[in-house]
């Protein structure tokens, strides 16, 4: 039996856990995905006990995405959100730009400094302007024919898509409902909408190919979802 973790805080409310439990499941293999709340003083020997517990990886999210990359032996970038450990080694890998991945843009309004807006940039395509409440703000998504939504945020609009526009939001409720750039998209006509649930499909599968050397099981994360196939 293998065992990975999701690394962050909080963590309470990730659906994770029922996607990749339901995968393992799918795959035929004994292994537990379980939720592991650390701050951020504490990352460190977090990392430090899933090599000594024999863990074959893990998910990292908020806030350790950039933080977690010095406590690993080869880091692809400066933000990762997938550790691989390999004969005491701690790989980390960058699933979060599968999100994004292949969708045509010329111009992006990414909002988001964080760790998931740094992850998501090698994959972006065109022009990305970067908006953030420590940079500039309010975000301007005015010429632009992609929105990303980066941060948390999920109640309030932060802009309004347009139905030529694609829009991209990392965050989700767990009980599905939409968020509010979500319902403002969709109602928009937009060409493309791709939620919170949908993103953590798309990275997540690619992370389960990198702990298990197999294919993922698609079609069973977005059952436990509660995706269409």
């Amino acid at each position: 039996m293998s065992d990975v973790a999701l690394l962050g805080q909080p963590v309470a409310e990730s659906l994770s856990p029922r996607m990749q439990n339901a995968a393992f499941a799918a795959a035929g293999l004994d292994w537990k995905y379980v939720l592991v709340e650390v701050a951020p003083d504490d990352l460190p020997e977090a990392v430090g006990r899933l090599v000594a517990e024999g863990f074959a990886g893990a998910n990292v999210t908020i806030p350790h995405k950039r933080a977690v990359v010095e406590l690993c032996d080869e880091a692809e970038g400066d933000s990762v959100n997938t550790l691989v450990i390999r004969n005491g080694r701690v790989l980390g890998h960058n699933t979060d730009k599968e999100i994004v991945a292949g969708i045509e843009a010329q111009c992006v309004c990414l909002i988001g400094a964080g760790g998931a807006a740094q992850a998501l940039l090698p994959a972006l395509a065109g022009e990305v302007h970067v908006f953030s409440r420590s940079g500039e703000w309010p975000p301007d998504a005015e010429g632009a024919d992609l929105i990303v939504n980066a941060t948390p945020v999920r109640d309030e609009l932060l802009v309004q898509p347009r139905p030529e526009q694609a829009v991209v939001d990392l965050a989700y409720f767990p009980d599905g409902r939409p968020t509010a750039l979500v319902a403002a998209a969709r109602k928009a006509g937009c060409r493309l909408v791709v939620d919170g649930l949908e993103g953590l499909v798309r990275q997540g599968a690619a992370s389960f190919e990198l702990w298990t050397g197999r294919e993922a099981p698609v079609d069973a994360m977005r059952a436990a979802l509660g995706l269409e196939p």
